[in-house]
C-alpha cells in the first residue's frame, strides 16, 4: 500500500496525508510524485499551489492525484485509458509554460502530456521513444537542451530530450548496463545553490525476488563527495535501477557522461534523484 512521508534534514521520517481524506495507492506500478512549481501558467491564467504534491495514479483509472499542504488528497486529472503513467515532473524553467509534465507508456512508445493548473490535459506527442522513471526539465545552463524534458530509457541505456513541440532527441548514452529493472532509471538536476551541505537522495525500493531486491530505504550522496567528483550546479545526475550506478551528465556545446558512484549491489533505485540542504 503506497503512502507519503516527510523526510527531515535530520533524516527523520514522519507520516503525511494519512487521515480520512489522505493519500493511498494500491500495490503495483510506481506512483511517482512531484512537488508543485508556483510560477504562473500563462496559458491558463493561474498557478499551481505551493506545497501541493502531484502523484501518478497508474492503477485502474490512469490519472494524477493532488495532495495539498494539509494532507487532503483528491483527483486532479484523468488520462486516457489503456496507458501506464510512469513519469512526472514540473517545468520550473518555463519552456513548457510551467505546466506539469507526465509520461505514459502505450504499445512500447511514450506519450507526453502537459497539464495546466486547471487540470486541462494536452498531448505534446504520442510517439516518443520508450522512457520512464525520474524525468526532469533541464535548467537554462544545460547547453542546447536547456528547458527540454530529459528522460531515461532503461531498456536501451539512452537518455532522451523532448522539446515543447514533442520532438525527441538522443542526448547521450548512459554507458550503464541496460535492461528491465537494471538500466538507467533515476534522474535529477543539481540545484543552483549547490554546496558541501547539499545531499542527493534516491529511493531504494524493496522488490522481493528481484536480482536487486532493495531495502525500502533512502540512499544519499553527499555534496562533498559530489564536489570531489567535479559535479557542479546544473549538472544532471542519473542512476541505474540495479545497484544505483550513478553518472553525471554535463552539457555545454556537447554532452559528456562520467561514472561517479555506485550504491550497494542489492539496490533497486526508483524515481527522482532529489536534493536537500542538510544545513537548512
Amino acid at each position: 500500500m503506497g503512502r507519503l512521508s516527510i523526510l527531515s534534514p535530520r533524516h527523520n521520517l514522519s507520516p503525511f496525508a494519512q487521515g480520512a481524506d489522505g493519500y493511498v495507492t494500491a500495490p503495483g506500478p510506481e506512483p511517482y510524485v512531484a512537488l508543485a512549481s508556483t510560477a504562473a501558467v500563462a496559458g491558463a491564467g493561474c498557478s499551481f499551489n505551493q506545497d501541493d504534491i502531484y502523484a501518478l495514479e497508474p492503477n485502474n483509472r490512469p490519472g494524477v492525484v493532488r495532495v495539498d499542504g494539509t494532507g487532503r488528497a483528491g483527483r486532479f486529472a484523468d488520462l486516457p485509458g489503456g496507458l501506464l503513467p510512469d513519469g512526472i515532473a514540473f517545468d520550473d524553467v518555463g519552456r513548457f509554460d510551467h505546466r506539469l509534465l507526465v509520461t505514459a507508456t502505450a504499445q512500447n512508445e511514450t506519450v507526453l502530456f502537459a497539464l495546466d493548473c486547471l487540470g486541462a490535459v494536452t498531448t505534446l506527442t504520442a510517439h516518443a521513444p520508450r522512457m520512464e522513471g525520474g524525468i526532469a526539465v533541464a535548467p537554462d545552463s544545460f547547453g542546447s537542451f536547456a528547458g527540454d524534458l530529459v528522460a531515461p530509457d532503461e531498456q536501451s541505456g539512452r537518455i532522451f530530450a523532448i522539446d515543447p513541440a514533442g520532438h525527441a532527441t538522443t542526448l547521450a548514452k548512459s554507458g550503464l548496463p541496460s535492461g528491465g529493472d537494471i538500466g538507467v532509471e533515476s534522474a535529477g538536476f543539481v540545484p543552483p545553490a549547490f554546496g558541501p551541505s547539499v545531499v542527493a537522495y534516491v529511493a531504494d525500493r524493496r522488490s522481493p525476488g528481484n536480482p536487486h531486491p532493495g531495502t525500502d530505504s533512502i540512499l544519499e550522496l553527499s555534496g562533498t563527495d559530489l564536489a570531489r567528483a567535479s559535479v557542479h550546479a546544473g549538472d544532471l545526475l542519473m542512476a541505474s535501477e540495479g545497484g544505483a550506478q550513478t553518472i553525471v551528465v554535463q552539457c555545454h556545446a556537447s554532452c559528456t557522461v562520467r561514472h561517479i558512484a555506485d550504491g550497494p549491489r542489492t539496490t533497486h533505485a526508483e524515481g527522482h534523484i532529489t536534493f536537500l540542504d542538510d544545513a537548512a
